[in-house]
């Protein structure tokens, strides 16, 4: 709070979410600011560029009126795009299927300060978001938006080219199986998490689930979720240095928190990479994967 009892933060994000505010010059007006000190302090305190976190929360918006029963016409220019075919890329995007298919769950997308979209009009800050360090922020927020997309670029091949064996005899691990086909490859990407999870977590070792690519996004969803809430209690509890004893290891083994993130992302990187190369050769278009391409995207979606 300020002197004078002012929230700024607060002033800040009323004015990136007010109804009559569309541009970034818009909203620093509102806050009695310049666009660049605007986007300055905004981007300090909650981590997240203004324009960026609107078109975040209209689509988190959007997602609940469409489950309401709003025309996806309506929605689309209410969430301030000037065209239906606009708004249902941003969207795809963002949840993975067009605003036309009716889709059960959450609203929420991934945000790196907890506001969210509250309905009927409000804002919720959850408390268990927290901004990890950059460049860790970032690499993790890429990994898991990157996996997703690949995932539901994957909805494009049938059944039998999904699991088609490329690369026979292709490995990331010695002591993991061949990884050869795209479904091998992003059921990898996903159970590693799961696995990692557990082991952090004290959990059982997660049971053999579906690998279809619908499964397989529900699967990633959920593990996303969770895994971002360890990742920032570790944060918050800067124990980056402990170890955890893995007794889904046999023997155990012992394990530096920050070495496991390390090891996913760094794996993680390179299944990306290589079923991206599947995907072209099953004639999916695909990007580079490039981060820089992602955070310009994830800063101005319609870039």
């Amino acid at each position: 709070m300020t002197e004078t009892g002012r929230d700024r933060l607060r002033e800040l994000l009323d004015a990136v979410l007010d109804e009559e505010h569309r541009s970034l010059g818009e909203m620093a007006s509102g806050a009695f600011s310049s666009p660049y000190h605007f986007a300055r302090q905004l981007s300090a305190g909650a981590g997240e560029p203004p324009v960026a976190m609107r078109r975040r929360v209209m689509l988190e918006r959007a997602a609940w009126q469409l489950r309401r029963g709003a025309t996806v016409t309506d929605t689309a220019f209410a969430a301030g795009y000037e065209s239906v075919e606009g708004f249902a890329r941003a969207y795809v995007r963002a949840y993975g299927n067009p605003p036309s298919e009716r889709v059960d769950g959450h609203h929420w997308l991934p945000a790196p300060n907890g506001i969210h979209f509250h309905p009927p009009t409000s804002l919720w800050v959850h408390t268990g978001e927290h901004t990890m360090t950059q460049p860790l922020d970032l690499l993790v927020h890429h990994d898991l938006d990157d996996t997703r997309e690949l995932i539901v670029l994957a909805k494009q091949l049938d059944d039998a080219a999904y699991r088609a064996e490329l690369q026979p005899g292709s490995r990331v691990h010695s002591w993991e199986g061949e990884e050869a086909s795209v479904a091998a490859v992003l059921t990898s990407q996903v159970h590693t998490k799961e696995v990692w999870l557990a082991a952090i977590l004290g959990e059982d070792f997660p049971d053999d689930r579906p690998d279809d690519v619908v499964a397989l996004l529900r699967r990633h969803d959920d593990v996303a979720a969770r895994w971002l809430d360890m990742l920032r209690d570790i944060e918050r509890c800067r124990a980056w240095d402990d170890r955890i004893v893995d007794a889904l290891c046999d023997p155990p083994e012992s394990f530096v928190l920050g070495s496991i993130v390390a090891h996913v992302l760094t794996y993680s990187a390179h299944r990306r990479l290589g079923v991206r190369a599947m995907l072209r050769d099953h004639g999916v278009e695909t990007d580079e994967g490039d981060p820089i391409n992602w955070l310009r995207r994830r800063s101005d979606p319609d870039a």
